[in-house]
């Protein structure tokens, strides 16, 4: 089974405008994304997808895989399928670029549940964890409802709306933002115009649901560590420098 991590990248991010070359350990927050992906050896390939070219030299420089996006896209997944339609592979993860700490364990596990669904009836699968308490008023955490099959129902900022459909937080976890797809299931999603309820919510990822179709989702001891704000980013140079 062959493997490819994609990591869509642009420099202008509304909440912190430039975060993805911002510093964080001596290296611009793309790199240390890249290159904790890479440490991982699961993928036969990584590539930092983007129309950046600040973040394609960064990543050139360094020695790393950059596809330059001529593209104008509506979010990170389809700017990440302009490149995987041209290298086909069985397995494409999509990691964001603000997500430097992702751990192996949690690709690994999504990795194993496509190797092992051998009648290819999973096609997308994500990752979740506990909510914090600190977490359920804050938008920036991407909550996600699920049923007894750890199939997602839902995703929202707001735990209110998930509360909504079905008032038990022991089905909602928080969403953290690495996807696997299927190659099929990439190109299916390329294709379609935007939902109504990804535009309400700025969640790539209820296209998908909204198009009938079952997210997987696994829960894994990875909590998720993206800068979405300069107070992300300080506590994660804490983390670096611990």
């Amino acid at each position: 089974m062959k493997a490819l991590a994609l990591i869509p990248a642009r420099l202008d991010s509304k909440r912190l405008p430039g975060k993805l070359m911002m510093d964080l350990g001596g290296v611009p927050l793309i790199n240390r994304t890249y290159e904790n992906i890479s440490a991982t050896n699961l993928f036969d390939k990584v590539v930092v997808v983007t129309n950046s070219k600040i973040i394609y030299n960064s990543i050139i420089k360094s020695g790393g895989n950059a596809f330059f996006s001529k593209k104008k896209h509506r979010c990170g997944t389809d700017r990440i399928a302009e490149y995987a339609i041209k290298s086909p592979n069985d397995i494409v993860v999509n990691v964001q670029g603000d997500e430097p700490f992702v751990e192996t364990e949690c690709l690994k596990k999504m990795l194993e549940l496509f190797e092992n669904d051998t009648s290819k009836k999973i096609d997308l699968i994500s990752i979740m964890n506990n909510l914090d308490k600190n977490d359920f008023e804050n938008k920036n955490k991407v909550k996600v409802l699920i049923n007894d099959k750890f199939d997602a129902i839902m995703f929202s900022r707001s735990i209110k709306t998930l509360k909504e459909i079905y008032n038990n937080v022991n089905f909602i976890y928080k969403h953290v933002g690495v996807y696997g797809f299927r190659m099929n299931c990439l190109e299916d999603f390329y294709s379609s115009k935007p939902s109504n309820l990804e535009k309400k919510e700025n969640l790539e990822q209820l296209r998908y649901i909204e198009k009938g179709k079952t997210i997987r989702m696994i829960k894994t001891n990875y909590s998720g560590f993206g800068i979405d704000v300069m107070q992300d980013l300080i506590e994660a140079r804490k983390k670096i420098n611990a």
